[in-house]
């Protein structure tokens, strides 16, 4: 059985990460949750194409998916 894994690391998540240390802005930083990697990685395989992070996250909001979870600030910027 293959081993399955999701790269955390895409489109500068942690590069942002680390710049919110250092500027003291961690409450500006948005970090998707983790269901959105999965889902981007799935939608990859299956499709061949590759989405933004932003792209799959507004989407699965769109459908419906842990909005009550996601800040006000975040829907009004997607």
């Amino acid at each position: 059985m293959r081993k399955k894994s999701v790269k955390l690391y895409t489109e500068n998540v942690i590069e942002n990460f680390y710049e919110a240390i250092r500027t003291n802005s961690l409450d500006k930083l948005h970090i998707p949750h983790s269901d959105v990697f999965y889902v981007r990685s799935a939608l990859e395989a299956r499709t061949g194409e590759r989405f933004t992070l932003k792209q799959v996250e507004s989407a699965m909001i769109a459908e419906g998916w842990l909005e009550d979870c996601v800040s006000n600030d975040y829907k009004k910027e997607t």
